[in-house]
């Protein structure tokens, strides 16, 4: 007899995340179900398996269609200066507020490709306060963190990207920051000279430092109301007093349990300061 109120794919899904979770150590079972359930079922197609089942044997025997899964269950769309009010924001409400630190110690959590990381440091270094500065750009994701750490990305992408560097209040011609190679752009080494990037799982690992920002945007949408309350302790617990928190625009610290331990910095651009 099989029970009309759970669809038997779910059940796999369920399964193949449990495998996962317990032979390699990566936890999805958090995330956000109906997110990563049509994530799975594109990996499938894509793949050409007949079955979550089937996905599930080649994923616990293979670590090369592992990598791969992970790469597809991750949604590594980011942008430099993406949404740049909020960058202008960062520039205007919070670099005052650095100024008055010796040392400047920034995490960037759930970093992907690196293009918001690099962004961090092109206003960091306009400000004169990123030799200040030691950012921790971390993802679980060792193939994202591999191209972040190059500084290399599609030179067809950098008209876009200098608009939105002006539109957050950029100060020089943007081309300085890199050179153009056949078809990609290749960011100043100087960029990368204060940035560690290393693998860090929000879902599994602990905090590493203490912080005086951490940014987070638009990795939190993904995890379900569990995982998020497990973040959000994280970061709490990873500020130090004043510390400052950006998380992405469709997401917010409101019903979480620290909602009434942070003010908020500048309203609509999701950037918070702890309190005490």
């Amino acid at each position: 007899m099989t029970s009309p109120k759970v669809k038997l794919e779910d059940i796999e899904i369920q399964l193949l995340l449990e495998g996962i979770y317990r032979y390699w150590g990566y936890d999805f079972r958090n995330y956000a179900f109906s997110s990563l359930k049509r994530r799975v079922q594109n990996f499938i197609k894509i793949e050409g398996y007949t079955s979550v089942s089937e996905l599930q044997a080649r994923v616990l025997h293979d670590s090369n269609c592992l990598e791969r899964f992970l790469l597809s269950l991750t949604v590594n769309v980011t942008s430099m200066f993406r949404d740049p009010s909020f960058y202008l924001a960062l520039r205007k409400e919070v670099i005052p507020l650095l100024r008055t630190y010796p040392f400047i110690r920034i995490w960037h959590a759930g970093c992907s490709t690196g293009e918001e990381v690099y962004s961090m440091a092109i206003l960091l270094q306009e400000e004169n306060l990123y030799q200040r500065c030691r950012i921790y750009a971390t993802d679980f994701n060792e193939k994202v963190l591999q191209k972040a750490r190059t500084g290399i990305f599609s030179l067809k992408l950098m008209q876009d990207y200098t608009q939105l560097y002006l539109k957050a209040g950029g100060k020089e011609s943007f081309s300085e920051y890199y050179t153009a190679a056949y078809d990609s752009a290749i960011f100043r080494a100087s960029l990368r000279e204060n940035i560690v990037f290393a693998q860090h799982n929000l879902a599994t690992d602990s905090s590493f430092n203490e912080f005086h920002i951490i940014i987070c945007r638009n990795v939190l949408i993904y995890f379900n109301q569990t995982l998020q309350k497990r973040v959000h302790e994280l970061f709490y617990n990873s500020l130090c007093s004043f510390g400052i928190l950006g998380l992405g625009r469709q997401e917010s610290i409101r019903f979480t349990p620290h909602d009434h331990q942070y003010q908020e910095l500048v309203k609509g651009e999701k950037l918070y300061r702890r309190l005490n």
